[in-house]
């Protein structure tokens, strides 16, 4: 049975959704490595529409759902957070983008006092005492500072130190350390693994994907392979017998040593 392992996106576009580069090099990477991702989303409205040509907030802009903005990455393949269970998975992971602190938290207004949205936060508690392995990207390492960092002082990266979100990913509990675009930071207590991605403005498309494709590695070989084990088949030769091997009964005194003929 192919790993499982939830993707979650908060819309689509790096100024108010998923970072749409690293939403599809982490599909890529979970489909090379052999897993099943399946795309997850909250059921929210966007709190704005930004003009990704200008980099400006559309005022005129209609409202727009977080899943069917989600669904344009996902293929229309998409579930509700809400109605998955963390039994369901055996790993999570989380593209970057501005939606992380707009739409799966509200870091983008209320800083190191966020709340992070009930489901996302449920999914890295349980998550967390399950010991299965989650995987942050870009800007997404800040929700497990919020909610890891508190309870398991969680190792993350947001790329350079000197950043706003590291700080405040440090005021918030988590052992930051920086880490260069196509590099990761593993937490085995927590099997938290991260990478900068587009933390850095200048990072190129193809450095992001070695740092993403490291991390997607890294995620499914911490996740535990729900495979059952093959049954021997009818020529398969039985178990050898552990503990030492049985003495040799000595040789009664006067009695000869036969030793057949070949043939």
């Amino acid at each position: 049975m192919a790993k499982c392992v939830g993707v979650v996106l908060s819309g689509c576009g790096s100024e108010d959704g998923s970072e749409v580069r690293e939403a599809v090099l982490t599909l890529l990477s979970l489909e090379r490595g052999g897993a099943e991702p399946v795309c997850l989303a909250p059921d929210l409205t966007q709190s704005q529409v930004v003009d990704h040509l200008s980099g400006k907030v559309d005022p005129s802009a209609s409202p727009r759902r977080v899943p069917a903005e989600a669904a344009r990455i996902a293929r229309g393949q998409l579930r509700d957070i809400a109605s998955v269970r963390d039994n369901e998975l055996d790993a999570l992971i989380f593209p970057g983008g501005h939606g992380v602190a707009q739409v799966l938290s509200n870091y983008a207004d209320k800083g190191v006092v966020c709340n992070v949205h009930p489901d996302v936060e449920r999914l890295l508690k349980s998550m967390l005492a399950r010991r299965r392995p989650m995987g942050f990207i870009c800007l997404a390492p800040i929700l497990a500072a919020r909610v890891l960092g508190p309870v398991a002082g969680v190792r993350i990266t947001l790329g350079s130190r000197a950043c706003e979100p590291a700080k405040h990913a440090a005021v918030m509990g988590a052992d930051v350390r920086p880490c260069p675009v196509r590099d990761i930071v593993v937490d085995q207590k927590t099997s938290v693994v991260s990478t900068p991605a587009y933390m850095y403005d200048d990072a190129r498309l193809a450095d992001v994907a070695v740092g993403i494709d490291k991390a997607v590695r890294m995620v499914l070989s911490l996740a535990r392979d729900r495979r059952p084990r093959p049954s021997p088949g009818p020529m398969a030769r039985p178990e050898e017998p552990k503990g030492p091997p049985p003495a040799r009964q000595p040789i009664p005194a006067g009695e000869p040593i036969v030793r057949k003929r070949p043939g």
